[in-house]
């Protein structure tokens, strides 16, 4: 009996290239889902710093003396310290105030690594007025 052994030369043709051609599939979804992952923190990040601002500044309007530009004062002032372009671009702060609520909202656009695509930020914070009462 002679041993003969399997010719395995005929078999590694036919699985030739397959590497390459699962990395030309998986790579890219592999990219896909970093950027979005890397977008998703961007976005919670950004989300975060305004709204962040925006108790900020409704902190500054609703005290006593406080002022509509108070509010929208601080809420600037407090995304300029959390990085501002580099966090919340296009920023802007609006507030209202009324005898008893100010009202401090804060826009802008997330950065994004996804070309053509920025998303919006919009948070509002509301407090009451402070204000003295008689016993």
């Amino acid at each position: 009996m002679s041993s003969h052994k399997p010719d395995r030369s005929t078999d590694r043709p036919a699985e030739r290239g397959s590497v390459t051609v699962e990395l030309i599939i998986l790579l890219p979804a592999l990219f896909a889902v970093m950027f979005l992952g890397m977008q998703a923190a961007l976005f919670h990040h950004a989300r975060a710093v305004a709204i962040a601002a925006a108790q900020e500044g409704a902190h500054a309007a609703a005290s006593e003396t406080g002022r509509e530009s108070d509010g929208v004062t601080a809420a600037t002032a407090f995304i300029a310290d959390a990085g501002g372009r580099d966090v919340l671009t296009s920023s802007r702060a609006t507030a209202t105030r009324t005898a008893t609520t100010v009202s401090v909202t804060v826009r802008g656009r997330s950065l994004s690594v996804i070309p053509g695509w920025s998303p919006t930020v919009t948070q509002s914070a509301s407090l009451p007025v402070e204000r003295l009462t008689a016993p």
